[in-house]
C-alpha cells in the first residue's frame, strides 16, 4: 500500500503535470513545423538531406511517427498520462478539499479560535443581541449560518472549491475530444469547377450529402492580386432537400457535423473554338516548370494531331499565352478574342476557375466545445474565495471570540472583520 501511495503522489505532483504540459506543447510546436500526413517519399526527399534540427532524418522521423504527431503512440501516451495525473490529483487533493469545505467545523474552545488566521476578542454586556445582529448581517451578505448554543459558524464561497475540479475535468474532456477527433475525423480537399459536385458517403458507404459548386468568384485588388475567394455551394441531402450557402476565406460553413472551408483556388479548364468547331472545354493542369501559378495544356493545330501548340494562363482573367512546340511565343489572347495561329483560327471563349474546398468532419468537436465551457466555468469559480467565520460566547467572562480563515483573499476577510466586530460591540 505504501508503494501504491508513493506512485499516486508522484503521478499527482505539480512537477510531473508541468513537465507533461511542456512536452505536449513542444510536440504541438513540432507538429506545426513538420508537414503532417504526407507520403513517406516526401519525408525521405526533404529530411534525409536536411535533417530536422540537424539530427532527425526521414528514417528517424517516420520511425517515431513525426509524420502524424497528433495520432502517434507517444503523443497519445503523453495525453493519457496527463489525464491520469489530473484524475489522481482531483481524487486525492481537490475532492478532499471540497469535502472539508462542505463539512461544518464546530469550534467550542476560545483557544481554537485564537489559532485562526484572523482572530479578535470582544467584551460585551448583551451577547444575545450582539449575536443576533451579526447573524442577520451575515445572512444579508450571503453567508451560510449554523447556530449552536452560544456559537455561530458561518461560511461563504464554498462553491469556489468546485472550480479546480471542473478545470481538471474540462482538461481531461479536451484531451479525449481532441484525440477522438484526430483518430476518427476525416479531411477531404477537393477542387471543383462550377457545376461540378462531390458525393459524401456515410458510415454504410452510401451517399449521404452532395456538395455542388454553383458559382465561384475571385475578388482582386486594382493590381490584380487575389483578396478574397467566394463559393456558392448547394448542399443536397439524401432525401433531395437542398440549401444554398455562401462560404469564403475565414467564413466557413458548418452543417450537421461537417465544416466546409474556402481554402484555395485553381484553374480547371479553358474554353476555346478552333476554326468553326463547337466550343471545346479543354482541361488544364499546373505546370510548375513554368512558374508557381501557371496552368496549361498542349493541343494540336492539325486534324491529324500534329503541329502542337502550348496554351498557358496564370489567372482566370487571362490572357492565354500561346507557344510553338519549340518554346517560341506566338501570341497572347484575352477571353473573347481570336487570332490565326499556324493557319488555324483560335478563339478563347473563357477561362474556368475552380474552387479549393476543404471538408472536415471532426466528431470530437462537441466534446472539445463542452470542455472549453467547463474550463471557463471552473476558472470563474476558482476566483471565488472560500471564507469561514466562527463566533463563540464565553458567558463567565462576558467575552465574544471571533475568528476566520480564507483559502485566498485573506486581506478581504480581514477588512470585513471590523464591521462584524462593530455589530458585536453595540
Amino acid at each position: 500500500m505504501k508503494k501504491i501511495s508513493q506512485v499516486l503522489n508522484w503521478l499527482s505532483s505539480l512537477k510531473i503535470a508541468i513537465l507533461l504540459l511542456l512536452l505536449i506543447a513542444i510536440s504541438c510546436a513540432a507538429g506545426t513545423i513538420i508537414p503532417q500526413q504526407e507520403s513517406e517519399q516526401f519525408y525521405y526527399d526533404n529530411f534525409n538531406k536536411n535533417p530536422f534540427l540537424g539530427l532527425i532524418n526521414g528514417n528517424i522521423l517516420l520511425l517515431f511517427e513525426f509524420n502524424h504527431i497528433y495520432t502517434s503512440f507517444w503523443f497519445l501516451f503523453l495525453l493519457i498520462w496527463l489525464g491520469i495525473a489530473l484524475s489522481v490529483c482531483s481524487f486525492r487533493r481537490q475532492l478532499p478539499k471540497l469535502k472539508s469545505a462542505l463539512n461544518w467545523i464546530d469550534y467550542k474552545s476560545p483557544r481554537q479560535i485564537a489559532k485562526l488566521s484572523i482572530a479578535q476578542t470582544i467584551k460585551t454586556n448583551n451577547p444575545s443581541k450582539s449575536l443576533d445582529k451579526l447573524t442577520i448581517k451575515l445572512k444579508e451578505e450571503g453567508w451560510n449560518i449554523k447556530e449552536t448554543d452560544g456559537r455561530i459558524a458561518a461560511r461563504k464561497g464554498v462553491i469556489g472549491r468546485v472550480g479546480p475540479i471542473l478545470i481538471h475535468l474540462g482538461m481531461i474532456l479536451l484531451m479525449i475530444g481532441a484525440t477522438y477527433g484526430s483518430l476518427n475525423g476525416k479531411t477531404i480537399e477537393k477542387f471543383l469547377a462550377p457545376g461540378r459536385s462531390i458525393d459524401l458517403l456515410d458510415r454504410n458507404k452510401e451517399k449521404g450529402l452532395t456538395i455542388e459548386l454553383q458559382k465561384f468568384q475571385i475578388e482582386r485588388d486594382p493590381k490584380g492580386r487575389a483578396e478574397q475567394y467566394r463559393s456558392l455551394v448547394n448542399i443536397i441531402e439524401e432525401n433531395g432537400n437542398s440549401k444554398v450557402k455562401e462560404i469564403s476565406v475565414n467564413y466557413p460553413l458548418r452543417y450537421k457535423g461537417l465544416t466546409l472551408y474556402q481554402a484555395d483556388w485553381s484553374l480547371a479548364a479553358v474554353t476555346i473554338q478552333i476554326d468553326n468547331s463547337p466550343k471545346l472545354q479543354i482541361p488544364i493542369k499546373k505546370i510548375p516548370e513554368l512558374g508557381e501559378q501557371v496552368w496549361g495544356t498542349v493541343i494540336p493545330t492539325k486534324k491529324d494531331g500534329t503541329d502542337p501548340i502550348l496554351l498557358t494562363v496564370n489567372n482566370e482573367l487571362g490572357p492565354v499565352l500561346i507557344y510553338d512546340n519549340d518554346g517560341t511565343k506566338l501570341i497572347s489572347l484575352s477571353p473573347n478574342k481570336e487570332a490565326e495561329v499556324k493557319d488555324t483560327l483560335i478563339k478563347i471563349i473563357n477561362i474556368i476557375p475552380s474552387s479549393g474546398l476543404l471538408l472536415k468532419h471532426d466528431p470530437g468537436v462537441p466534446i472539445v466545445y463542452s470542455s472549453f465551457a467547463i474550463i471557463l466555468i471552473g476558472s470563474f469559480l476558482s476566483i471565488i474565495s472560500t471564507q469561514k467565520l466562527w463566533v463563540l460566547y464565553e458567558k463567565e467572562k462576558s467575552l465574544i471570540y471571533i475568528g476566520g480563515l480564507s483559502n485566498r483573499n485573506l486581506s478581504g476577510l480581514s477588512r470585513k472583520l471590523p464591521n462584524f466586530i462593530s455589530l458585536l460591540n453595540n
